[in-house]
């Protein structure tokens, strides 16, 4: 069984529905007993990163994601749930900068105003990967306007070219982050979600 991280934001049924096509049952929960229990863990997000952490504190879910990544159990986070690992972002809540959850060290900033690129970036783009679980020059789907930057270079799985090359995937140990959308990303998608998803079953 695979949870997905139901903190009130996010693409849920979409991750669900997924998983369902590519044979793996999962659930979507916010009971920390029933995401300490899973087999592997999916924690996504859509939106404003100051926003999706309040709410992933306000139901403690934030303990529980650093909970369960001790356990070396598969970790997935997707778009917002792979910004939210970092130290902080620069998109203001409150009039401040957000504090992530230090799961990997780095920051999240927002493209630069300068190049001419249009923010959000939405669409497809293709990845450049020595990652196996990540296939080099796979297209998948995009929609975002602050990417991460990671403090060591070696935590990097995949970056992508948006004017800018920049990292859209991390892998730490069982933690796993892609700031694309894989369940958005057609077949490709599916197969990385595939090849993620094994894991929870070893």
């Amino acid at each position: 069984m695979i949870a997905i991280i139901d903190y009130g934001m996010g693409n849920l049924g979409s991750v669900e529905k997924a998983l369902t096509f590519i044979g793996y049952d999962s659930v979507i929960t916010d009971d920390p007993k029933l995401v300490m229990e899973a087999d592997g863990v999916i924690l996504p997000g859509v939106g404003a990163i100051g926003a999706a952490m309040e709410a992933l504190k306000s139901k403690n879910l934030d303990k529980v994601v650093h909970d369960y990544i001790a356990t070396g159990k598969p970790f997935l986070g997707i778009c917002l749930g792979m910004q939210m690992l970092f130290d902080s972002s620069e998109e203001s809540f409150g009039g401040s900068p957000v504090q992530g959850l230090s799961v990997l060290p780095g920051k999240v900033v927002r493209f630069p105003s300068d190049m001419g690129l249009k923010v959000p970036q939405i669409g497809w783009n293709a990845l450049s990967s020595k990652n196996p679980i990540l296939p080099d020059g796979e297209y998948v789907y995009f929609v975002h306007s602050y990417y991460c930057v990671p403090a060591r270079e070696e935590d990097i799985a995949a970056t992508v070219d948006y004017g800018i090359e920049y990292c859209c995937s991390v892998r730490r140990d069982n933690v796993l982050a892609c700031q694309f959308h894989p369940e958005k990303s057609g077949e490709a998608g599916l197969a990385i979600l595939q090849r993620w998803a094994r894991m929870t079953r070893k």
